[in-house]
């Protein structure tokens, strides 16, 4: 029996050229319809902004440069960010460090309103400290929310200041439909963004910290002795992929913000509200491929988009929706490959378990 349809994901797509050299090493919820989704929304984020008839430009669009325009569908509708939330909490962490008032040998003190985090958690007890420096590598890649709740009572005295300062951050940065009451991505109503303003936060941080940014780049880190796995397995499941950053809560969905890089362009897919952590993945896979196949045909002149390349739900044939695979929550290992970057991918089918993981 057919499941009711999902509400339908959004996604942001942005182009970032890559500039100068590598980064050097850095530091050592309501969806109102059913369980099933068989489609991607496409939006485009670029810096700065122009808006005509619905679409995004920017002074380099069609000439390769910062911010170049694929295509854009509801990448402005209003969703939970999840532990995508982060970014902009280490954002804020970086600019601290950068103007010398943190750095990463400082201790943080572990309060008790932030050892009572629910999971994901690093799980250290009130009274403890962990360094500045390891708490980035923890919530970057286990997304611990009590670690990032104590960084944002480190930098800011309480997680209600830290928050205000967020939203203002955001809307600096051009983040126009983002606001943040926490900095953890753990539910909460009024916390809302879209992937438009994911999009805009990824390309800050690139473009701002990159020599913090391979912080989002590790599979996986030490921390006393104990081995701790990122949450992305894009980083090790797709070549050329080197961060961002994944979340999940029941209310939000699956997210991620994921950049990668091929022929010396790079580009970033946000994807919101996925019905599962593989379809997620698999989602932001086809929409990486598909930007990547499009930017190499306009080299030889072929006028291609990314929405061409992507197929719709009225595409679907009953087959097609028939043979959906059997999408699990937790972190099992992708079953939609990617193809090679010169191929359009193939539409992404999936479907959602009942089974629901912690929050990511």
């Amino acid at each position: 029996m057919r499941q009711p349809h999902a509400q339908r994901q959004a996604v942001g797509l942005a182009v970032q050229p890559l500039v100068g050299p590598q980064a050097e090493p850095g530091i050592g919820q309501d969806r109102p319809r059913g369980a099933f989704d068989i489609g991607v929304e496409v939006g485009v984020s670029c810096a700065p902004i122009d808006q005509a008839d619905g679409r995004c430009f920017t002074p380099a669009d069609g000439a390769g440069g910062v911010g170049q325009f694929l295509g854009a569908r509801q990448a402005d509708a209003p969703r939970l960010p999840a532990s995508i939330t982060k970014v902009l909490t280490l954002y804020i962490a970086f600019e601290e460090i950068s103007k010398g008032r943190m750095t990463l040998d400082d201790n943080i003190v572990i309060s008790r309103f932030a050892a009572g985090q629910a999971p994901s958690k690093l799980g250290l007890r009130q009274g403890a400290t962990i360094k500045v420096s390891d708490a980035i590598n923890v919530i970057a890649t286990k997304s611990a929310n009590d670690i990032a709740v104590a960084l944002a009572e480190h930098i800011s005295g309480s997680e209600i200041a830290f928050a205000s300062r967020m939203t203002t951050t955001a809307r600096r940065l051009g983040m126009k439909s983002s606001t943040f009451v926490n900095a953890s991505g753990l539910p909460d109503s009024r916390q809302l963004t879209t992937a438009r303003d994911i999009a805009t936060l990824s390309r800050a941080m690139l473009r701002d910290y990159r020599q913090f940014y391979p912080v989002f780049s590790k599979a996986s880190i030490d921390y006393k002795g104990q081995e701790i796995k990122s949450h992305n397995h894009l980083l090790t499941t797709m070549p050329g992929v080197d961060g961002i950053k994944t979340g999940y809560t029941a209310a939000a969905g699956f997210t991620l913000a994921a950049s990668a890089t091929r022929n010396g362009k790079r580009l970033i897919a946000v994807v919101l509200g996925g019905p599962s952590r593989m379809a997620r993945d698999a989602n932001v896979s086809e929409l990486l491929d598909t930007g990547f196949y499009v930017m190499e045909r306009r080299k030889f002149g072929q006028r291609v988009t990314v929405a061409m390349n992507l197929a719709e739900p009225e595409d679907l044939s009953d087959g097609a929706l028939e043979t959906l695979v059997e999408q699990g929550s937790g972190d099992e290992g992708v079953l939609v490959s990617a193809l090679p970057p010169v191929q359009a991918p193939p539409p992404l089918l999936a479907r959602q378990q009942s089974k629901k993981p912690r929050v990511d």
